[in-house]
């Protein structure tokens, strides 16, 4: 999952977003308010961590923005503000969750995770759709109650597609959810992963959609 991280302090950024790329998330790091509104209204994040006391804006003030343009992004706010006045006010104008630093990272982790399924309407921590059971938290998946080995970026496509069932997703649009800053794109490698998904999980699985996409339905097409 993409999540974008705003945050200025230099040693507390590089330790989060290298902790959570090494629990499989896909981070990019803004280090000002500005940037990070600017970066939440361009991206489809799965989530974002958002620290208060950014310079250029003030997170509070990053969070009323991009509430009130719309944005549905689950945003965990990460401060050292402990007062109660500020954790009511941060939830009351559009947080999802507030915490406060210091964090354990798999705390954290399992924060964004837990945000990032309920914006999906998915209350379980597993994903379930027909014979495929996907674990976001051990980063498993099973088929037909069997282990399935997969490269983390063929787990991380069937886990955007899982959570976006009976939607046609553009290669544009997974591109977008899979990629950080930085990392190259080869022309087909939405495709191959795409083909290397159904070798292992079932050619039925997930439908092309010529001209458009691909979508993973909920229930078998006859």
């Amino acid at each position: 999952m993409r999540i974008l991280l705003a945050e200025d302090d230099p040693l507390i950024g590089e330790g989060l977003r290298a902790g959570l790329r090494q629990l499989g998330f896909h981070v990019d790091w803004v280090r000002d308010g500005e940037a990070a509104e600017r970066e939440l209204r361009a991206h489809p994040y799965a989530a974002a961590v958002l620290d208060l006391g950014l310079p250029l804006k003030d997170g509070m003030d990053v969070l009323v923005e991009v509430r009130q343009a719309g944005s549905a992004v689950p945003v965990l706010v990460l401060t050292a503000r402990d007062a109660v006045p500020d954790r009511i006010r941060g939830l009351d104008i559009g947080a999802d969750d507030y915490v406060i630093k210091p964090v354990d990272l798999h705390e954290l982790a399992a924060r964004l995770r837990a945000l990032i399924r309920r914006a999906h309407g998915q209350p379980q921590e597993r994903l379930r759709i027909r014979d495929v059971v996907l674990d976001p938290a051990a980063r498993t998946v099973q088929l037909e109650g069997e282990s399935v080995a997969l490269s983390a970026r063929e787990f991380d496509l069937l886990h955007v597609l899982m959570l976006h069932a009976d939607q046609v997703l553009s290669r544009e649009q997974l591109e977008q959810h899979l990629y950080s800053w930085g990392r190259e794109v080869e022309s087909n490698a939405i495709e191959v992963h795409i083909h290397n998904l159904r070798r292992k999980l079932g050619a039925a699985l997930i439908h092309t959609v010529r001209g458009v996409g691909y979508i993973l339905p909920r229930e078998s097409k006859k």
